[in-house]
């Protein structure tokens, strides 16, 4: 006490105790602050320290606010930013801490503070003695003390990061299991030993081998009405499963935790302090984790079927990369979706959809430097006339293997609809159990005891409700869903899958399907076009290669061209017929559009116009017949007398369009001239023959 009171002689000043003392108290952990009680009886105590300086009871501050927070770091430590804070206002005459490392242990922040108090003249008190930051002697041994802090802390995570690698190296470090994995008595890794919790576990897995995809089994989890449990972390109810319905997330947690598989894995990620303060975390490639021992104890999968999902995956994830390989089969009537390469630049080929009528069409095209540097499409191919030939093709191939394929379909359909009724019975079994035990817990209650009779009462009753609704659950869906098939169903399975073409035929049978059993059986297909053909080289997974040349789908203006015997009948009924006259006569003969759709009048127009076929009207006119107006005039009559004269016969007018209009032909010379009030007298048969030789003799 003598040593301070000298010390701060010349230190403390008039200044220094016109303002107030803060008194800063913080233990690293909530552990710390129940256990460790000395520490923190020992930093309050330095209230008495800066009463000896000189300061009054009432001008301490304690600021204790961080309790349970690393000094690691200024972020989120409330307490040290009102400390600063308040040291940067020049209100604090002096900074109490029993040692540096409560105060940071970051040199950053404590050097800063250090920068703060020298600026506004406040001073340290530490339990060693009281230190001026204006002054140069003291400034520097703060500074070392604060490196030393920096540095104690690094050797007490060294340390402890040594324990941990010596015990993860072994395989003995405790980590937090997965569900479906626990612990027994002697700390030994097993399965968990509730039935339904490995059911479903393992149903994940046999799923995504049946389906291939992590969103299947999703699907198949909902369609069948089963639960996934996980168990709580955090909460009150901490360590307890729960039921839900199974997320897309979930089922990736599951199929990447290499645990399942029976291997113990320690630092598959990386964590990095951000500027902000905050932590990022991203996963290592697996060559890059601290430790990984297969076969560590009991899992759900073998290793190697662990490494078969991850490919898998790999394969189906849509943004691995801009050359993934085959994605998981769809819906789209594209049968070698993900399987086609480039025959040009050896590039993976995307599928493209077009509605042609009601039907989609697909195309196979090569545009990924397109879309990366915005060059033109490598090649484009029309993908109905190739998937049409692969199927052809794979029908060929399959069988002699399809009465096999038939027997292992229906025995898989068997034993999943025995594993999805199981699954549903443990969980009303397991509702059922907790039904009994909130029962037996009421029932041993005191009834006079109301308070905690209700709640028992009202826990058997949500537990009889939970019952209710899983009961309802299983029956529905055990009348709903395929149970067990039956000889009869695996009779008519096995005689409809022996005849592979009618299964693979069969509008019913999804398009998800065949591009499954084609991915069983075609590793890729390389397309090559040409002016005139495609060629098609599949290599099979069995080690052989096909390859087949095609011809060039007509364009789709091709396909809906005219035929040529409709544009041909068309030029020969012109001479004699108007349009719509062709089109009847067209029609009745069965001949249709390019469209296959019937011939009127308005296609017939259009043929002409397309083929530059002279119509029936000029064709009339390329023979001399005249129109009303020419002979009107040539005769000297009005145009209402051609027309009586063409209903009386005397004149011979053919039809020249479809608005009812004619064209004329010259009348003989000889026909008499009318008078007034009478019709024009007829040729004699004679003068008829005359004129005609007298006409031809003219020629």
């Amino acid at each position: 006490m003598h040593t301070l009171a000298a010390n701060a002689a010349g230190k403390v000043g008039h200044e220094h105790l016109r303002r107030d003392a803060y008194l800063y108290v913080r233990q690293s952990s909530l552990k710390q602050v129940l256990t460790n009680t000395e520490s923190a009886t020992r930093q309050y105590a330095l209230r008495g320290r800066a009463v000896a300086l000189g300061w009054a009871e009432s001008q301490i501050i304690v600021i204790d606010t961080d309790q349970g927070q690393s000094g690691a770091s200024a972020a989120d430590r409330e307490g040290f930013q009102r400390l600063v804070a308040e040291v940067g206002m020049g209100r604090a005459g002096i900074v109490l801490g029993l040692e540096v490392s409560r105060l940071a242990r970051n040199n950053t922040d404590w050097h800063r503070l250090l920068e703060i108090c020298a600026l506004t003249g406040t001073l340290i008190c530490d339990e060693d003695g009281l230190y001026d930051p204006a002054d140069f002697n003291d400034r520097l041994l703060l500074g070392l003390k604060g490196t030393m802090s920096e540095a104690e802390l690094h050797f007490l995570k060294a340390r402890l990061r040594g324990g941990q690698l010596s015990k993860a190296r072994r395989g003995e470090l405790v980590m937090p299991l997965p569900v479906g994995l626990v612990r027994d008595g002697t700390g030994t890794v097993t399965l968990d030993p509730d039935a339904s919790v490995q059911g479903a576990v393992a149903r994940v897995f046999d799923t995504f081998d049946a389906t291939g995809s992590a969103l299947a089994v999703v699907k198949a989890f909902a369609a069948d009405e089963l639960l996934f449990p996980r168990r709580l972390a955090t909460g009150p109810r901490k360590g307890e499963l729960s039921w839900g319905e199974l997320e897309h997330s979930r089922v990736l947690q599951v199929l990447h935790n290499p645990r399942y598989a029976g291997a113990f894995f320690y630092g598959r990620h990386a964590h990095a302090r951000k500027p902000g303060g905050g932590q990022s975390t991203r996963v290592l490639p697996r060559e890059e984790w601290t430790v990984l021992i297969t076969d560590a104890h009991v899992g759900y999968i073998g290793w190697e079927r662990f490494e078969a999902n991850q490919a898998r995956l790999a394969a189906n994830a849509t943004a691995h990369g801009t050359d993934r390989r085959a994605s998981p089969p769809r819906e789209g009537p594209a049968l070698l979706q993900g399987l086609v390469i480039c025959g040009k630049c050896g590039g993976r080929m995307t599928v493209r959809y077009h509605q042609r009528k009601d039907q989609l069409t697909p195309e196979y095209v090569c545009q990924s430097e397109g879309i990366a540097r915005g060059k033109a499409i490598c090649q484009r191919v029309p993908g109905a006339s190739i998937d049409a030939a692969v199927g052809t093709l794979l029908l060929d191939t399959l069988t002699p293997l399809a009465l096999q394929t038939a027997l292992a379909v229906s025995d898989e359909l068997a034993a999943r609809a025995e594993e999805a009724d199981r699954i549903r019975a443990t969980t009303v079994q397991r509702a059922q159990y907790h039904a009994d035990l909130a029962r037996r817990r009421y029932l041993a209650v005191d009834p006079a005891n109301r308070l905690v009779a209700d709640q028992l009462e009202a826990a058997w009753n949500a537990a009889l409700r939970e019952l209710n609704d899983a009961t309802e659950t299983y029956e529905r869906a055990h009348h709903s869903h395929n149970g067990p098939l039956d000889q009869a169903q695996r009779d008519a399975i096995t005689a409809l899958a022996a005849d592979f073409p009618a299964l693979w035929n069969n509008p019913n049978t999804p398009m998800r399907e065949r591009k499954r059993v084609v991915r069983l059986l075609i590793a890729d297909a390389t397309l090559a076009r040409n002016d005139t053909t495609i060629t098609v080289h599949i290599r099979l997974r069995g080690g052989q290669d096909h390859t087949l040349t095609l011809p060039i789908p007509l364009a789709s203006w091709q396909i809906r061209q005219t035929p040529t015997e409709v544009v041909t009948a068309v030029d020969t009924l012109l001479d004699e017929h108007t349009d719509s006259e062709i089109a009847a006569i067209l029609t009745n003969q069965g001949l249709t559009s390019g469209t296959g759709g019937p011939l009127h009048l308005g296609i017939i127009r259009h043929i002409r116009h397309a083929y530059q076929l002279r119509s029936h009207t000029q064709r009339l006119r390329d023979q001399g017949l005249l129109t009303l107006n020419e002979i009107a005039r040539h005769l000297a009559i009005s145009p209402n007398t051609v027309k009586t004269w063409r209903n009386s016969g005397l004149l011979t007018g053919k039809r020249a369009n479809d608005k009812g209009e004619y064209l004329y032909q010259l009348p003989s010379p000889d026909l008499a001239r009318p008078r007034p009030g009478r019709p024009p007298r007829k040729p004699t048969p004679a003068t008829t023959t005359t004129t005609a030789s007298t006409t031809r003799s003219a020629v």
